[in-house]
Parts: structure tokens; sequence; C-alpha cells
């Protein structure tokens, strides 16, 4: 396993957690391509963001939408220059104040230390699947 592709991406998700954004950033390409399973999950039409600004997008979008959003990972495989982690995500609702549980896992793509594509999945199965 790439332990600096693994790095990374523990790097990347405990920003993060903990809401900062910009050292979120220091771990994804400039150009990067971010599939949101969650955002199609709750009836958002572009699940898609790419680059910088569109992670900042998605990131906001998230942040608005939970008063409280952080995900778990329990395993990581690894696929090359790909790693397929699978977890569990927690929220709770801005709104609302439900809280949710759900299953998560990502393919996540690297090339020259940083992700370049990230693909989200609701079912651990398929990014399994995916990730081949």
């Amino acid at each position: 396993m790439s332990q600096e592709h693994v790095d990374a991406f523990k790097r990347g998700l405990e920003a993060g957690n903990r809401r900062d954004v910009d050292a979120l950033l220091e771990v994804l390409d400039a150009d990067i391509a971010w599939h949101s399973a969650l955002h199609a999950l709750f009836g958002g039409e572009k699940t898609v963001y790419r680059g910088h600004d569109g992670v900042r997008e998605m990131i906001g979008d998230l942040y608005d939408a939970f008063d409280e959003f952080r995900i778990e990972i329990s395993e990581v495989r690894d696929r090359g220059d790909r790693i397929v982690s699978i977890g569990r995500a927690h929220a709770r609702g801005g709104t609302s104040g439900a809280d949710v549980a759900m299953p998560i896992a990502f393919v996540t793509e690297f090339k020259d230390g940083k992700a370049i594509s990230v693909r989200a999945y609701l079912d651990p199965d398929e990014a399994v699947e995916a990730a081949g």
C-alpha cells in the first residue's frame, strides 16, 4: 500500500472532520474531480465538483445542511494508484437536529502525491467493485 497515499487521505479526512477546508485542499490536486454521493442522496442536482472552488462549494453545502458532520474510516484497501476506504458518515441535521449515520466509502485516485479523483459511494461493495 502506498503509505504516501494513505497518509494524504488521512490528512484530508482529519481536515474535513475539523472543518479545515484549506488543509483539505492541500492534499487535493487543483484539478480534482469529486463525485459526491451525499448530494445525490439528498436531491442535489450537482454531484460532481471540480477544482478547489468546486470542493469549497461542496463542503460549504454540507456545512450549511448539517450542524455536525464527520466521517470515520474503518478500513483502507490498496489498489495501486487508488485506495478504497470504507467507513461511516455521521451527521446532525442543521434544521431538524436529527442524527444520521450511514455507510460510506471512497475510491480516491492519486497522482504525484495529490488526490486527483474522489468518488463517494453509499454502498461499500459498489466502491470495492468500482476500484477493481
